[in-house]
């Protein structure tokens, strides 16, 4: 598109609003005014400004951005695995102090323990978080899991004898495993290849609609975002990175990738969100 035709366009385009059944469901993570500052010898560096965010219960947002603006910041920021300079993050009203169990993150790397085996590295979450269960219990979670994310019959394989794509799914059930009340995904393909990366999103959405957990992804890939999300955050660049703007996605669920690519207004959807990268 020419400029003069972008503009166009984003004065045209009616942007959905999400569905009542969501907007009635109360907020599980909230960002308010929540501010990211680096001290430098040059002075401090912000990151984050002023940044408000809220999603609902049961929700599935994705954040998208240029390299940079801080999406990965603000993720390990909800985690509480990075100190928050200003503001108040909650989930499910309690205020975020550091990391607990109830906000479990997948990474870009599955970082698992090679010498423990993928039923081994998904126990050891289980075991602190359900500590009263008995053995049979714990056992039976970690297998449910693995099962769903295809791995049944791999439980004993060491983290070493894994594919790349093999050791995600061990990460992507080890999250689940711990029952969270958000799921926090920062870019958990973008080190797979093509074909590999469309196979474990469409296992990230079988388990996540089973499970209905709130969830928060950060991307690059725009496709992925509409593919998976019930909305897109935009992030404005940083310094003082913030939200920019927001797409809801009305695609009805569960989704299938076929029905999702030959929707007539995927490519609207597309074309606004690349619009908002590209100026």
């Amino acid at each position: 598109m020419e400029v003069i035709e972008q503009e166009s366009f984003i004065k045209e385009f009616i942007k959905p609003k999400l569905p009542q059944e969501l907007l009635s469901r109360p907020d599980m993570l909230s960002c308010n005014n929540l501010r990211k500052v680096y001290p430098t010898p040059k002075g401090d560096y912000v990151v984050l400004d002023d940044l408000q965010l809220s999603v609902k219960q049961g929700e599935f947002i994705s954040i998208i951005g240029h390299s940079g603006c801080g999406k990965s910041t603000l993720l390990t920021m909800i985690a509480g695995l990075n100190e928050i300079s200003g503001g108040k993050i909650t989930v499910d009203g309690n205020t975020v102090r550091e990391a607990g169990p109830d906000r479990a993150v997948v990474f870009q790397s599955p970082s698992l323990l090679p010498w423990l085996s993928a039923l081994g590295n998904v126990m050891l979450g289980v075991k602190q978080v359900f500590p009263h269960a008995t053995k049979k219990q714990r056992l039976d979670i970690c297998k449910y899991y693995l099962d769903k994310v295809g791995l049944g019959n791999d439980f004993n394989k060491r983290a070493t004898e894994l594919s790349q794509g093999m050791q995600q799914r061990v990460g992507i059930a080890r999250a689940f495993a711990l029952k969270p009340k958000v799921l926090l995904l920062d870019e958990p393909f973008g080190m797979l290849d093509s074909l590999t990366r469309g196979e474990l999103q469409d296992v990230l959405l079988e388990v996540w609609n089973k499970e209905q957990i709130t969830a928060v992804m950060i991307t690059h890939d725009v496709d992925e975002s509409i593919f998976l999300a019930d909305r897109v955050i935009m992030m404005t660049s940083g310094p003082y990175a913030k939200i920019g703007d927001e797409l809801v996605i009305p695609f009805e669920r569960p989704r299938n990738r076929r029905d999702v690519l030959e929707h007539p207004e995927y490519y609207d959807y597309r074309g606004y969100l690349m619009n908002f990268l590209n100026h």
